[in-house]
């Protein structure tokens, strides 16, 4: 099955002959339910179709959902890396997604730091005394008022790690290779993800592309990419579905599960 779709006008300016999150396995999928197939891939294949994001940010955006450590698919990354250089990224934009999608971890600490303080309070838990250490990074941020609340509870746990994360994070988002809107757009698939849904990461992140000057339609695109990227569990699941529905029919023989 080719996934197409039929555009005009700026549409199919923006859209290639293939596009989406589909593999292969969405042929067997159409052979089994072709009704249903045809559905979702109208409407999985629609952000490529639109003409409100770009082809190259879409597949960025792929890539970023793909590759987030929450989510480490490795067949969607390398279809969304392989679209997007088709599509005109270059090397260093690829690179700075896949560094994107590693410091996002940071949320087990935005998460897990606040209840740790408020649990150690609770039992009285003792604290070892800590000698005052600069943290550059994380005053570099305050000096330009990108310093987030979220981040205070584990800054008092430990400064200088958290020190040595926002210098990580400095060279990313301060490195200027994306626009201050499409860091915020590329921000909004991370937190919004399916594989994550961080909420106050969400907004913190809608709000700052709001300001950057994204349109409403441009963040709704990034939330619609996120959604259209559920069909991973076809891609996965229909191919082993085909492998083991073979492997059970007449005149195969199926292999002995044997107590070791």
């Amino acid at each position: 099955m080719t996934i197409t779709r039929q555009t005009t006008g700026a549409s199919a300016a923006n859209s290639p002959a293939q596009a989406g999150p589909w593999d292969a396995a969405a042929a067997k999928l159409a052979e089994w339910d072709p009704a249903w197939t045809a559905a979702c891939v109208r409407m999985t294949t629609n952000p490529w179709t639109e003409g409100v994001l770009p082809r190259r940010f879409i597949e960025l955006v792929g890539v970023a959902l793909n590759a987030a450590c929450t989510n480490l698919n490795p067949d969607g990354t390398r279809r969304h890396i392989r679209a997007a250089l088709e599509a005109g990224a270059t090397r260093d934009e690829i690179l700075m997604i896949l560094k994107m999608a590693s410091v996002m971890s940071i949320h087990s600490c935005s998460l897990g730091a606040p209840i740790l303080l408020e649990e150690a309070k609770a039992v009285a838990a003792k604290r070892a005394a800590r000698a005052k250490v600069s943290t550059p990074a994380c005053d570099k941020l305050r000096s330009v008022g990108q310093w987030n609340a979220a981040w205070d509870p584990f800054l008092s746990l430990d400064p200088t790690w958290t020190d040595e994360f926002m210098t990580t994070g400095l060279s990313i988002y301060g490195s200027g290779l994306f626009t201050p809107k499409e860091t915020e757009l590329l921000s909004i698939a991370f937190d919004a993800s399916y594989t994550h849904m961080y909420a106050p990461g969400t907004r913190r992140h809608i709000k700052g592309a709001l300001k950057e000057g994204a349109t409403v339609e441009e963040i709704m695109e990034v939330l619609k990419l996120c959604v259209v990227q559920g069909v991973q569990a076809c891609n996965l699941g229909v191919p082993i579905l085909a492998e083991e529905l073979e492997r059970l029919r007449p005149g195969n023989s199926a292999p002995s599960i044997e107590a070791k």
